[in-house]
């Protein structure tokens, strides 16, 4: 790593970006929190699962439908998929424009219109764009192809129940103390939302082994060990099993709070006997996103640098450089920066749980889940 410790880089972003503002090593940590979301999302992407991907899509808790919790990123079965043309006329493209062109091919008088703008005139990408919801599923759209006259987009109807979920949780540390005062309510809020929201729970055993519970289709309680369960609901066609399962996935990074994966605090201890995944975004993989991409970018990436200063200058108008909304050029060099390193981007990460795992078997475990045969189960 270039610098000693993330918290150097933190300090030299805002020092390089964030100088105008009273506070720079405060807001360069919000940007590096951000950083974490957009290489979690991008990394779905390279995977293979944009087309599955919702962001900060309100999920229920299981057995307690009168509570819901946004997450990051939620992954959704597809039961139908549609191509429009859109022409291309230099203005937005809105979802009535969208909705207009699949109302030809297909009958959506159960959807309720969304204002949601998939690109606007300014070539702002909206990632996963929701055009239209409705009580079970919703309609999700993307660029298939881009062309000088129209475009092709794909739209995909989701279900409302996801199979997975991802959930991003980092903390800096403020000057003169060793310790964020927000990182126990941080942990314990990712806690809560892992555990309530899949049909699979948790539960301890007199000696501290950890165990799970589901329940069968007769309503009995169906009781493992933790790994040995989850891997037997994910690799399973019982519909009963999968019906209320959500693979929960945490991403946590250190940068001064969460030690290491091998330095475990009390903190990360708590998240990770919650998530079903706990993976370690380490501050070597942090540091080399930045140095690659904003402070000494090749020239093929010279425009995400451009963005993200823009973004976060004094007299800025919008920030184009986060999860849900991106410069189309940025998106475009980024995806490419990801589809390149892939396997370097990937070693960025330690799982913490479960043990013995790699990040290839999270990948894979998610594949299985979206290959199941979700119109029959739900």
């Amino acid at each position: 790593m270039a610098y000693e410790s993330v918290d150097k880089l933190q300090n030299a972003l805002g020092t390089q970006v964030f100088h105008y503002t009273q506070d720079k090593k405060k807001a360069a940590g919000r940007a590096l929190g951000t950083m974490v979301e957009i290489i979690t999302y991008y990394l779905l992407k390279t995977w293979g699962f944009n087309n599955s991907t919702s962001i900060e899509r309100g999920l229920v808790e299981y057995g307690n439908e009168e509570i819901s919790h946004n997450v990051e990123y939620s992954l959704h079965p597809i039961i139908k998929e549609y191509e429009v043309t859109i022409p291309n006329d230099g203005n937005s493209i809105t979802s009535i424009k969208i909705l207009k062109a699949l109302e030809e091919i297909a009958d959506i008088s159960k959807f309720e219109k969304k204002s949601n703008n998939l690109l606007d005139k300014h070539q702002i990408l909206r990632n996963a764009c929701t055009i239209a919801e409705s009580k079970d599923t919703f309609l999700l759209t993307s660029f298939k192809t881009f062309g000088k006259s129209e475009h092709t987009l794909r739209i995909f109807e989701q279900m409302q129940k996801p199979y997975a979920m991802f959930e991003c949780k980092r903390v800096g540390v403020e000057e003169g103390i060793s310790k964020g005062p927000q990182t126990i309510e941080k942990a314990k809020q990712g806690a809560y939302v892992a555990r309530t929201t899949s049909s699979l729970q948790k539960i301890r055993t007199d000696n501290g082994e950890k165990y799970g519970i589901i329940y069968r289709s007769d309503n009995q309680p169906y009781i493992k060990p933790y790994v040995e369960l989850m891997e037997e609901v994910i690799y399973s066609s019982d519909s009963a099993l999968l019906k209320k399962f959500i693979l929960t996935v945490g991403v946590v990074s250190n940068h001064g709070n969460w030690f290491t994966a091998e330095n475990q605090n009390k903190e990360l201890k708590v998240l990770a006997q919650s998530y079903d995944w706990l993976i370690f975004l380490t501050d070597n993989g942090l540091a080399q996103f930045i140095d690659d991409l904003i402070f000494n970018p090749s020239n093929e990436y010279l425009c995400v640098q451009e963005d993200f200063k823009n973004s976060y200058t004094a007299d800025k108008k919008r920030n184009v450089f986060i999860k849900i909304r991106m410069d189309l050029d940025a998106d475009t060099a980024l995806l490419n920066y990801f589809t390149v390193k892939q396997h370097r981007i990937e070693n960025w990460f330690n799982v913490i749980t479960p043990e013995a795992k790699t990040i290839n078997d999270l990948k894979n475990e998610i594949t299985e889940l979206r290959s199941k045969n979700w119109r029959n189960i739900l």
